[in-house]
This record gives structure tokens, sequence and C-alpha cells, in this order.
């Protein structure tokens, strides 16, 4: 099993830079144990023009089948065929990605402290593969290195028998990748897609497989066009491990497009007190307050948009009229509690078909939602930042249009009957802002006019005769086109 790195040098760097930062000595050859073998680390050449770095991985196939017996799934077909003869010593496997991060740990990281500006900055490299199980074929191996990079990905097909080239291709290839990359990315992206291209382990995958697998994967998994392909295989296919790791990416692709932390994004959980209002009757009120709502309007398919900790979903499932709900929040941690709180797992089937939840941003248009009765924003609008407020409008009102829209947020001028409530301050650290009944009848109304809605509004909690209640509702109901063909002509 073998693989080679290459770097080329200029009159004010020396290609022997590489040894740096690869923490192997050009010089020297060494050799480094693994639970499946020896990894030995040598340079063919190594010159001021020219460098290139040899990982050789002799795999002792008794500890192979050793050390895999009851693995499971995640063994190496090939290994639970044929025992002691295989491909696993020559073809590039999960043995040789584990081989890499082992004796390229520091290098894999982007740490060099003898040159840490040469880790940070792009190198030409040139990573060749001569033997590389690709199962999909060819335009799979181009399809998972193309987007990443990469201005060459050569594969070569390897053919089954060269004195008989009728046989055709076996399911190997030669790879030679070429282009500017730092050295820590290009090592990451084998160290994920050799097993991925093999689409077999030798060990079993745990749980934490998928924070390594999140690691590697940084800055450019989460954008990358095969990335459901990529993660199914990398976790064998555990669909448990899967879906969560494709929601952490999805965290990340979200953060990263508002140029955000992933903590800021998924925030909708506060870990140290109840996210429900305070006193809790207001939270019951306002709940009652939404469900008379849809069932005044005859809904029965349902959108709860930032659900939250389930708290709504849990109520719209105790009425049978509600015949399907869907739970939307950008927190995974929120979706997990929910689904603690609704025991989806211990759900029966016919029960378990009236709910789903999903993560996905409001910010988005979202094809997923288009097509229900009606969708809820509880207390939802007053965590984003007014900036972003036109880009949810768009999506619930202008993409999603549902027949109706139920909208709650806090009354601000109610907040000076909150005693524990410091002057001048939100009810929750996240609140961008708070609004006013004129602001948000303001509000409301443009948003009807634009989008074709008509809009009522209810006060939710008890209606101080000099600040209001503490809750607003506006609930929105589309208009048909004769209603909006006749509001025209009359205006």
């Amino acid at each position: 099993m073998f693989l080679t790195i290459s770097t080329t040098g200029t009159p004010e760097r020396s290609a022997t830079d590489l040894g740096f930062l690869l923490h192997k000595h050009p010089d020297k050859a060494q050799t480094f144990s693994t639970s499946h073998g020896a990894a030995h680390v040598f340079y063919p050449e190594a010159s001021a023009e020219r460098c290139t770095a040899a990982l050789l991985l002799e795999v002792d196939p008794v500890a192979l089948v050793r050390r895999g017996k009851g693995k499971g799934r995640g063994g190496a077909p090939d290994s639970a065929l044929a025992q002691y003869v295989n491909d696993r010593p020559y073809a590039a496997s999960s043995l040789l990605a584990v081989a890499l991060s082992s004796v390229f740990k520091s290098a894999l990281r982007g740490v060099c402290a003898a040159l840490p500006g040469r880790a940070e900055a792009p190198l030409p490299l040139r990573v060749e593969v001569p033997a590389l199980p690709a199962r999909g074929g060819a335009e799979l191996v181009r399809k998972l290195f193309g987007p990443l990079g990469w201005t060459s990905v050569e594969v070569e097909p390897v053919a089954l028998d060269e004195q008989f080239p009728q046989w055709g291709d076996s399911r190997y290839v030669r790879l030679v990748l070429e282009g500017e990359l730092r050295l820590a990315d290009a090592l990451r992206q084998l160290y994920v897609l050799l097993p991925v291209l093999d689409d077999a382990k030798h060990y079993w995958v745990a749980p934490d497989e998928v924070d390594k697998l999140l690691r590697a994967g940084e800055g450019w998994l989460a954008e990358h066009p095969e990335q459901k392909l990529i993660t199914s295989r990398y976790l064998s296919r555990r669909w448990g491990l899967t879906r969560q790791a494709m929601e952490r990416l999805e965290l990340v692709r979200l953060a990263e497009a508002d140029d955000l932390e992933v903590e800021s994004v998924d925030n909708a959980v506060d870990e140290t007190t109840d996210t429900e209002d305070k006193p809790v009757p207001l939270a019951e009120q306002r709940r009652d307050a939404i469900l008379e709502a849809l069932r005044g309007a005859g809904a029965s398919r349902v959108l709860d948009l930032g659900c939250g900790q389930g708290q709504l979903v849990q109520a719209l499932l105790k009425d049978v009229r509600f015949t399907e709900i869907v739970g939307v929040d950008v927190s995974v941690r929120a979706l997990t509690i929910a689904g603690r709180r609704l025991k989806l797992d211990r759900m029966g089937e016919r029960q378990a078909a009236r709910v789903k939840l999903l993560q996905g941003s409001l910010t988005y248009t979202d094809k997923r939602l288009a097509g229900y009765d009606a969708a809820v924003l509880s207390e939802v609008i007053e965590h984003l930042d007014l900036p972003r407020l036109p880009a949810l409008e768009y999506a619930v009102f202008g993409s999603a249009r549902p027949q109706t829209v139920i909208v709650t947020t806090p009354n601000v001028e109610y907040n000076v009957r909150w005693e524990t409530l410091p002057a001048g301050h939100v009810r929750h650290g996240d609140h961008r802002f708070e609004w006013t009944r004129a602001e948000f009848r303001a509000w409301a109304g443009e948003v009807a006019e634009r989008d074709g809605y008509g809009v009522e509004f209810v006060a939710v909690g008890p209606d101080d005769p000099e600040v209001g209640p503490p809750t607003q509702m506006a609930v929105f109901s589309r208009k048909d086109t004769t209603e909006i063909e006749k509001e025209a002509k009359a205006a």
C-alpha cells in the first residue's frame, strides 16, 4: 500500500521544506508501528528543486484478521471473503487513511513550529496513489476530488490483466492529483476519501467517527456536491450517524453563509434556563391562542417554523384534526430535545406518520415547506437581526405561501409590568429587538399588502388598558386572485 506526496521549490523556498511540514527528516528512513502492520516514511528524492515523501504501509494479514474478528459491519468485505489472501496489503483503503493520521498527525492539523507560515500557505503538490479501489469508477473519483481545488485530477483505470485487454478494467485506478493546496487540506481530503472510494472500513464505525469526519472535512465537506455520498460511505451507511453528521454539516454551511460562528447559529436551546416565558401560564395561553386560530382557519397540515424544543408540536399532536405537523428549526440541539419530548422513538406508527422534524434556516427559501395549510412563527422573528427579516418574509410569505400564517412576538410596552425584568432589558438574551404594538401592526400591514394577505390582530394574555397584552399575535390569511383583483380595481 503506497502513496507519494511531491512538491517543487523556488529560489526563495526549498522543496525540502516538505520535511518540516510532515515532521519527517528527508535524510532518514523511518518506520512506525500501526495496529495492522508497519508504516515506512522515506524520500525517493530530496533536493531544493523537488522533494517527494513516500508512505509505504506493510499490512500484516494475520493481524488484520485477528483484530477484525467480531467487528461486524465496517470490516473490509474482501477480508471476510478471503481472510488471508486479499487486496488489503496493496490497495489504498481505510488502513492507509489511519496510517496517514497516525504518522502525519501534526501535518494533518496544519501545525509546524519550525515553519508556521509555510503550513498556512498553499504548496504546489502532486499526490500519487498507484492502486486505489474505486467503487463507482473513475467518474466518481473525479466527482469527489474535482471540486476540492485540484487543477488536475488524473484517473487511469487499471486493467484486470494487461495480457488480456478483452477482460476489461478492474475496480482499481491510478490516481494523480496536482494543484496548489495547503498540505493539511490535501491530507485531510485523502484521510476521508480513501475509505469512501474503497467503500469499506477495517474497523467498527462508532459514534466518534462523526467528529473525526467533521474535523477532517472542515472547510470543504459542508459545500461538497457529493456530501451525502461521502458522509454515508465514510460512516459505513449507518443511518443514525449519517443523519447526525448531515445535520451538523448543514449547520456549518448556514453559519459560513452568514459569516457567523456555529455556536451563535445553534442557540435555540438555553442550557441554563427554561426557554418558555415566565410565568408559564402565558406560554400556555399563547399556544391555546395559536391552536384556536389554526382551528378557525380550518388548517390540517401545519408548519411550526422555529419549533425550538417542540412544545407547540406536542400540543398540535394532541388534536387529531391536525393530520400533518412539521417542526423546523436551525438548531440541531433543539430538534434533538424536541424528539425526546415527543418520544419519537417510542411513538406508534400512525402517530409517527403525522409528525416530522426538519433542520433548516427560515431566512432561506425551502421547497420542503411549500403546500401547507398554515405556518406558525411563535416567538421567532425577534431572534433575527432586523436586516435579516426581509429574507424570512420572502421565504415564508413569498415562497412557501401557506394559506394562513400566525406570528406571535413580545409586546415591549408590557415589559414594565415584569417586576423581575430590569428597565430597558429585553425578555430573552437572544432577542435582537422587541416591538411596540404600533411597530408590529405597521410591519404586519406592510407584509400583508405586499404579499397578498389580509391580517387580523389578537391580544394574548391579560390586556392591560395602558400597555396592552404581554404577547401580540397577527393572523395572516392569503387572499385569492379575485379578492386581489377587486382591491386593485377599487384602488
